[in-house]
This record gives C-alpha cells, sequence and structure tokens, in this order.
C-alpha cells in the first residue's frame, strides 16, 4: 500500500512564496514520475509541474519562471517551490506520483490536496 502526505499550503501575500511537499511511503518499487496540478472549484485539474527521469521537468505556461519543481529520490518526496505569487496562483494543489510495487504493477496516486490562497 502506498500512501501521500503533502504539506506546506497556506495564506501569503502576493509577491511572497511558499514551498509543497509531497512525501509517497509504503510499499514501492519505483517511482516514474511525481508532479503537482491545481484545481479550482467547478475547473479541470491543470498541470502545474511535474519531474521524471525520462521526461525531465515540465511546467504550465503560467508558472514558469516562478516555480521550482524538485524531488528527493532517497526520501520519496517531491517538492514545489513558488516565488512571486500572484492572487490567481490560488487554487488547491494536489501532489501526484506514478510508480511501480514490487509486483511490477503500476500505480497512480494523488495526495489530499493543499490550499494554497495568494492574497491580494
Amino acid at each position: 500500500q502506498v500512501r501521500l502526505v503533502e504539506s506546506g499550503g497556506g495564506l501569503v501575500q502576493t509577491g511572497g512564496s511558499l514551498r509543497l511537499s509531497c512525501a509517497a511511503s509504503g510499499n514501492i518499487f519505483r517511482l516514474n514520475a511525481m508532479g503537482w496540478y491545481r484545481q479550482a472549484p467547478g475547473k479541470q485539474r491543470d498541470l502545474v509541474a511535474s519531474i521524471s527521469d525520462r521526461d525531465g521537468t515540465k511546467y504550465g505556461e503560467s508558472v514558469k519562471g516562478r516555480f521550482t519543481i524538485s524531488r528527493d529520490n532517497a526520501e520519496n518526496t517531491v517538492y514545489l517551490q513558488m516565488n512571486s505569487l500572484k492572487p490567481e496562483d490560488t487554487d488547491v494543489y494536489y501532489c501526484n506520483v506514478r510508480g511501480l510495487l514490487p509486483t511490477s504493477v503500476p500505480f497512480t496516486l494523488w495526495g489530499q490536496g493543499s490550499q494554497v490562497t495568494v492574497s491580494s
């Protein structure tokens, strides 16, 4: 069984910074890709950033140059450093992890969501 725990959301003023963390634990053979998505009420979930050995890092257009994704393979943890935050970055941010169990069965898991609110 694999579990994700997110942390780091909160309230910040325009121009401020926050860092999100997402730690995966459990019976994991390999993590292939980790990423962050965000979703506003009534809207679709959009990619913020992803990181994988195969594809490197990818960013949504609206966050390029402001957000940085990184991962700690030893700790099975992915981070999202968010700088120069804007009110339009206000959303619930979800961690996403794709990998393999020891039985070679692939899995995809979503975190519980972290509220990020940027005040103007």
